[in-house]
């Protein structure tokens, strides 16, 4: 078992004990020797996340376990915000957002942080938002893109209407779309629409920020 396999482990102990000082005190410890915050959700936080959500499918842990494995880590996010914020700003928008009906914000919120690291303006709007409330709040602010997280499928409808709905009124606006069920749909995805991004990984995703900064003015 490698270094980050090691700390996933203990970090999914911690989690399925409801211990968030634990959990902190880990994600700190990690920090310590690697000091790259996205290798610490990736390899950390989202493998474990990923485990809670197969444990709960299989019925050997119950829906308020999950949630506190999910409360917890928004809360370890929560106190670490301040150190990814960098110096220099970017000076450009992204709003942030679950397929409507879902409950899975942890990811999308790891995105917004990324974005933040990179000197964005995130605009993060969490679960639950209507699709009619998002276009609104799109036409107030005018963001330079659009991230949207699909996690459960059985909402690959409101997640394709979702889209459909944004791009009559935004036509031009990129959206980038994640979350674990995007695999069941990407090739639809890719036939249905233009100007939309698939984000597999954090890693993906650093990658797509830096890209910008030749192809988006500021």
């Amino acid at each position: 078992m490698d270094r980050a396999e090691n700390y996933a482990e203990k970090y999914l102990s911690h989690l399925l004990d409801g211990d968030r000082l634990g959990c902190s005190s880990l994600a700190k410890a990690y920090l310590e020797t690697n000091h790259s915050f996205i290798d610490l959700y990736e390899e950390v936080f989202k493998q474990s996340l990923y485990k809670v959500g197969i444990l709960w499918e299989q019925n050997k842990i119950s829906v308020a376990t999950e949630h506190i494995a999910t409360a917890v880590t928004e809360g370890i996010l929560n106190e670490f915000f301040a150190q990814i914020i960098p110096s220099e700003k970017y000076n450009k928008k992204i709003v942030l957002a679950c397929v409507e009906n879902e409950r899975h914000q942890v990811g999308i919120r790891m995105v917004a942080d990324v974005f933040e690291m990179n000197g964005w303006d995130s605009y993060f709007l969490g679960a639950g938002i209507p699709v009619n409330e998002l276009v609104k709040y799109i036409h107030e602010i005018s963001p330079d893109l659009l991230a949207i997280s699909f996690s459960v499928y059985f909402n690959a409808r409101n997640f394709f209407e979702m889209i459909w709905k944004v791009q009559a009124d935004f036509p031009k606006l990129k959206i980038l779309v994640g979350g674990q069920a995007i695999k069941y749909v990407k090739d639809e995805i890719n036939k249905e629409f233009n100007n939309v991004v698939l984000i597999p990984d954090l890693y993906f995703l650093e990658r797509f920020i830096k890209s910008l900064k030749t192809s988006i003015p500021t």
